[in-house]
């Protein structure tokens, strides 16, 4: 009857406990996280300076008006002046239409343009690399719980050795020193799986945080994101520098500075305006006056201003190539190796997996022949730690081989 209901209970938990799914994890943070909203202002920041940069080409109208409490008037009056103070005010309208400034206002609004696609690309990247983050906790947390599991499983292991040992010294099969040594590896025991306890909180915590929402400690998790595969073709290095946000940032800065570096040499040609005004003037006199024409402004000498801040942004404009270059060789370096981490990391999980089985295989005959007083605790022990040795390195690869595929998808630019 005790069984049935310890079932049940256990039942009823195992339906109580939370699932959380990778894809949550990163959907939540993405939605919660601080710079993700930060970004999504500057790149709606950086749509109203498209927006400004715009307004230049579009006809610019003033209003102005002027009162004066008293003003003084000179006037003629018999071959000599005369003045005269009264009050005056005047009231008037001046246009401003931009017809031609040789590509200036042009490369401006271009440049807005791209420093639009800039944001975009910063916060798709940011985006990228959140993910990425997200996916090495919950990854971390699956780990720390299956080592979590091991370590339990170690613990009632060595719980079960040592009230055999004891059985034992009380038959006169075993001395009082094999119960202490067994005794001394169950503290051992309880002590690595407080660690791994501490480890998976710590891993739980931190993505809690990124997400914004409590993660309860029975959270059921997705074991099966350590079995994720992973087949790299030949074309993945031209993939993953076509996709690649960063390079793509280093794109748009190049040509952002070739835009400023051809609107500042359109500065010394100057700019032609058409230009409109209407003034109606009650002083002394009322009268009206009006204007329409054309305006010329070219610039003749400006203490080299001009000229130096052209070859400024040229020098940009070279920097920023090679700023893509460098980071470009970086992210081939980075790429080559996390491939061949993948290699090893394949060869290192086949490797612990065959070491598993033999350990375990070796700890039954070992175990069976320590019950008989053919060997040693010492041995059974040894035997028992290779067995916990193997599980939590095939652990450990496994998850150092995951973050290396979920490395190489970030580079690609993938959630």
């Amino acid at each position: 009857m005790k069984r049935i209901f310890f079932s049940s209970l256990l039942l009823f938990s195992m339906l109580k406990a939370e699932t959380l799914t990778l894809q949550e994890s990163i959907d939540a943070t993405l939605q919660n996280y601080p710079d993700v909203q930060s970004l999504q202002l500057k790149m709606r920041q950086s749509k109203l300076s498209h927006r400004s940069a715009v307004g230049d080409y579009l006809p610019q109208v003033n209003l102005s008006g002027q009162y004066n409490v008293i003003q003084t008037y000179v006037l003629p009056v018999n071959g000599s002046f005369h003045t005269k103070d009264d009050v005056g005010w005047n009231i008037g309208v001046n246009v401003k239409q931009k017809l031609w400034d040789f590509g200036k206002t042009a490369s401006k609004i271009d440049v807005s343009k791209q420093d639009e696609a800039i944001s975009k690309l910063s916060l798709m990247d940011f985006k990228a690399l959140l993910a990425y983050k997200v996916k090495s906790f919950y990854i971390l947390m699956v780990v720390q719980r299956e080592a979590l599991n091991v370590r339990k499983k170690d613990l009632e292991a060595k719980k079960a050795y040592y009230a055999q040992a004891k059985a034992l010294v009380k038959q006169g099969l075993k001395t009082t020193a094999d119960a202490s040594r067994f005794l001394s590896a169950v503290y051992n025991a309880e002590n690595n799986l407080a660690i791994a306890q501490a480890s998976f909180d710590k891993a739980r915590n931190s993505l809690s945080l990124y997400m914004g929402k409590k993660i309860d400690e029975n959270v059921t998790l997705e074991n099966a994101v350590l079995q994720k595969s992973f087949n790299a073709n030949t074309d993945i290095e031209k993939e993953v520098l076509a996709s690649n946000y960063t390079l793509k940032i280093d794109n748009k800065n190049i040509e952002k500075n070739i835009l400023l570096h051809k609107s500042a040499k359109a500065e010394h040609y100057g700019s032609i305006d058409a230009i409109a005004s209407y003034n109606h003037f009650d002083t002394l006199n009322i009268y009206n006056t009006t204007t329409a024409g054309i305006v010329i402004n070219i610039p003749l000498y400006s203490g080299g201003r001009i000229s130096t801040e052209a070859q400024k942004i040229e020098i940009s404009a070279q920097i920023s190539k090679e700023d893509k270059r460098s980071r470009k060789l970086a992210l081939k370096e980075e790429l080559d190796n996390l491939l061949l981490d993948i290699k090893r990391y394949n060869k290192t999980i086949a490797a612990k997996k065959a070491q598993l089985y033999s350990a375990k295989e070796t700890e039954k005959v070992i175990d069976g022949r320590y019950k008989v007083g053919i060997t040693t605790y010492i041995e059974l022990l040894d035997a028992t730690s290779q067995v916990l040795s193997a599980k939590l390195g095939l652990l450990e690869a496994r998850y150092s081989r995951v973050l290396s595929i979920d490395k190489i998808q970030y580079l690609e630019g993938k959630i």
